[in-house]
C-alpha cells in the first residue's frame, strides 16, 4: 500500500481496487409445467415481495449447475432431475446489489413445490399473464422460454 501511495496516489489505489474488483454470479431456474412457469414472491430487499425467478448466488467453489439445484431446492423444495443452459444475463444494472452476471437454466424437476429459505410464496404463473417482476426477469422469461411457444 505504501508503495502504491509513493508511485500514483489515491487515484492509483482506487484504479487498482476496480481492476480486480469482480462481478457477482448467480443462477435462477425456469421451471415449466403445463405452459405455466413457476415464480418466487421475495421475502427480502432488494424487491422485497416482488415475484422473480427462483435462483440465488453461486457459493466459491460450487458450479453453476450445482447452485441452480440447491437454489431450486431451497426456495421451492423441488429436486432438479435435467438443467439445460438457456442464456447469460450480465447488464451493468440489472441488480441494484451491484453487477451481477445470471446464468440461466431450463430445469425440469420432481417434487411438490413450497415456500422456502428466502421465498415468501410462490406461485405457477400462466406465460401469457405475468405478474410485476423484479430484477430482468420479465426479459428473461420472455427471451428464453416465450419465444419457445411462438
Amino acid at each position: 500500500l505504501d508503495t502504491l501511495l509513493e508511485v500514483d496516489g489515491e487515484s492509483r489505489i482506487k484504479s487498482s481496487h476496480n481492476k480486480f474488483k469482480k462481478p457477482n454470479v448467480t443462477v435462477d431456474a425456469l421451471v415449466v409445467r403445463e405452459n405455466k412457469i413457476l415464480l418466487v414472491k421475495r421475502k427480502n430487499d432488494p424487491f422485497k415481495d416482488m415475484w422473480a425467478i427462483p435462483g440465488g448466488f453461486v457459493d466459491y467453489g460450487e458450479s453453476t449447475e450445482n447452485a441452480v439445484a440447491r437454489e431450486l431446492l431451497e426456495e421451492t423444495s423441488l429436486k432438479a432431475k435435467e438443467v439445460k443452459l438457456v442464456g447469460v444475463y450480465s447488464g451493468m444494472r440489472r441488480d441494484p446489489r451491484g453487477h451481477s452476471v445470471s446464468i440461466i437454466y431450463e430445469v425440469y424437476a420432481d417434487g411438490e413445490a413450497k415456500a422456502g429459505d428466502d421465498a415468501k410464496e410462490l406461485e405457477f404463473f400462466e406465460l401469457a399473464k405475468l405478474p410485476p417482476m423484479a430484477f430482468d426477469h420479465e426479459q428473461i422469461i420472455n427471451e428464453c422460454i416465450l419465444k419457445k411457444f411462438k
